[in-house]
C-alpha cells in the first residue's frame, strides 16, 4: 500500500507587540478612501476593516468607488477622485 505525506505550510504561531496608534493627524480626522475591486465580498472586507480604523482613529469622511470589472484597472476620473478626497486610500479583493 503506498503512503501518502501531508505538508501543512502552517508557520508556528509567533509573540507580536501590541501595535498602539500612537500617530498624531494633527487637527482633523482622517478622509479615508476605499477602492473595492468589485469582486464578491470586497465590500464586506472594506467595511469590515473601516469600522476598525474608526475604532482606532478619528475618521472625518470615507468616500468609496468600486472599478466597473476586477480584471480592469480602476478609472483614471476614480484615482483623481480618491487623490482629491482622500488622505490615504486603502483597498480589498475577495471572492
Amino acid at each position: 500500500m503506498a503512503k501518502i505525506f501531508l505538508v501543512v505550510p502552517d508557520a508556528p504561531i509567533e509573540d507580536v507587540a501590541q501595535l498602539k496608534s500612537s500617530r498624531a493627524l494633527g487637527g482633523g480626522g482622517i478622509r479615508l478612501g476605499a477602492l473595492d475591486n468589485s469582486k464578491g465580498n470586497a465590500d464586506h472586507l472594506l467595511n469590515f476593516i473601516i469600522e476598525g480604523v474608526k475604532k482606532e482613529f478619528k475618521v472625518d469622511s470615507v468616500v468609496m468607488k468600486r472599478k466597473p470589472a476586477s480584471s480592469g484597472p480602476a478609472t483614471e476620473q476614480m484615482l483623481d477622485e480618491l487623490a482629491k478626497e482622500a488622505d490615504l486610500v486603502i483597498s480589498a479583493m475577495a471572492d
